[in-house]
């Protein structure tokens, strides 16, 4: 299931239970039920709203004409994707019951896969755009093409569905007692070691290579930022930590979460209350990771200068008037000062973080 990232470890799934095993986990899987729909329908409301938002501006402001745009719109697109898959986990759930067939349960869980995928290597690419555009910029200006923007995209598209593909092979509609359940059925045998293949791909992709990237990259930014007469060097340098600090906290303990419980044999064979705490370490840790793309939005475009004026000029003059035109009341100056306010043209780049 989409939980299909803890499916990497059937004993320690919030849903996924093997009940010949001694160990019963029938309270685990009723607190899933319990606090998982509305928490993935919160990340679901505001992930949707923040994303949609972004994609819209995009489209009617910018026009893709810098790279630094088109990675910001597949960001979006691959948290839309994402988020898109999130009604089927709610209603898996809260039923505990896979009721929509087994091809399905292949499709869902690997474009689940490829949008969380998709999401980090786009925020890598974002990175190292930024990188390029402040410590070489001369460079920047030739190597930094719509062109090269939309070759990279597609890459990184094809990388995230190799990256899945392995859910799109194993994941399958399987019968559990009375109800059916989404989760990976491996070759008999092996197992542990796709179990442990699965969680190491998370853990290196998904963590280890993005934050080695990022720090590389954020510190040379740092370094250049601090080497420039700005007055707003410091803010910019604030807001690099920040997007460093958020992706660690994020995605972090939930990584970490998920290596435990592929290995949790060799560090607490057979231990049952181990094996329970486990469980709720990774609702707990994946519903925090699954935050990660409420914020995204906030994080790499509101806080542009730029972007934000594009935002308020779509909020005054597509929901604001039509608000008014129903509490004329609330008219006064605002309303008067919609009609003189025009978006920029030629702008050349939207830049998150400066």
């Amino acid at each position: 299931m989409a939980t299909s990232l803890m499916d990497t470890s059937e004993e320690t799934t919030t849903f996924d239970y093997d009940f010949s095993m001694p160990c019963q986990k029938m309270n685990i899987k009723t607190l899933g039920a319990k606090f998982l729909p509305p928490l993935y329908s919160f990340v679901f409301i505001v992930g949707l709203l923040g994303n949609v938002t972004v994609v819209l501006i995009l489209i009617k402001y910018k026009r893709f004409k810098s790279m630094t745009n088109i990675y910001l719109f597949n960001l979006s697109i691959s948290d839309l994707l994402f988020l898109f898959i999130l009604p089927f986990w709610i209603h898996y759930a809260r039923k505990n019951d896979w009721v929509f067939g087994h091809t399905m349960c292949k499709i869902l869980s690997g474009l689940y896969y490829v949008g969380l995928y998709s999401e980090i290597f786009f925020i890598v690419l974002l990175t190292i755009d930024r990188y390029l555009a402040v410590v070489y910029a001369v460079f920047a200006l030739k190597a930094r093409t719509v062109t090269f923007g939309i070759f990279t995209s597609i890459i990184t598209w094809g990388l995230s569905a190799l990256a899945a593909l392995p859910e799109f092979i194993f994941h399958e509609s399987q019968e559990d007692l009375e109800t059916h359940i989404c989760s990976p059925r491996y070759p008999e045998g092996h197992e542990d070691k796709w179990k442990r293949f699965q969680a190491l791909r998370m853990n290196i992709l998904g963590l280890a290579i993005p934050l080695t990237i990022m720090i590389i990259c954020y510190t040379g930014i740092i370094k250049k930022l601090l080497r420039c007469r700005n007055d707003k060097k410091y803010k910019a340098v604030r807001l690099i930590f920040v997007i460093m600090i958020v992706f660690f906290l994020f995605w972090t303990p939930y990584n970490l979460t998920l290596l435990v419980s592929a290995f949790q044999a060799s560090f607490f064979s057979g231990d049952c209350e181990r094996s329970k705490q486990l469980d709720i370490a990774m609702q707990v840790t994946e519903v925090i990771a699954f935050t990660h793309c409420c914020i995204n939005p906030v994080i790499y475009a509101f806080v542009g200068e730029r972007f934000r004026k594009y935002f308020c000029h779509f909020v005054r003059r597509h929901i604001a008037v039509h608000l008014f035109n129903h509490i004329p009341f609330l008219l006064g100056e605002k309303l008067e000062r919609v009609s003189s306010i025009s978006p920029s043209t030629g702008v050349q780049e939207l830049s998150a973080a400066f």
